[in-house]
């Protein structure tokens, strides 16, 4: 029997995306067959907060400690995070398809 994975959502409160976020996300994770329940939700309130997350703005989802969407070598900071969709817009929430995508991955990776 495979573990659930662990789902976080980090966001900074001065960004008003991170509600959108949560809900995207809850559905990939109910959509994945899983409670929406096990997304921790963690507020970054402050720089030396972000430097701990290694947070590189929000909202950032997590899934088994790996970001949904790489930063690759954004900064640390507390702002709002842009995203591109897979469509090529721009968007302040990660791409559903991404979201699934990344819970499928730890899944499979669970089962093996």
């Amino acid at each position: 029997m495979s573990r659930a994975p662990r789902v976080e959502l980090l966001f900074w409160d001065g960004c008003p995306s991170h509600p959108r976020a949560l809900a995207d996300l809850r559905a990939a994770v109910a959509a994945a067959g899983l409670d929406p329940g096990l997304i921790e939700v963690r507020e970054v309130p402050d720089e030396a907060a972000a430097e701990r997350e290694r947070f590189p703005g929000s909202p950032t989802i997590r899934v088994n400690g790996r970001d949904v969407v790489p930063a690759g070598d954004e900064p640390v900071m507390l702002a709002c995070r842009i995203y591109h969709r897979r469509d090529g817009r721009i968007s302040p929430v990660p791409d559903p398809d991404d979201l699934r995508a990344a819970l499928a991955a730890a899944l499979t990776e669970g089962a093996s």
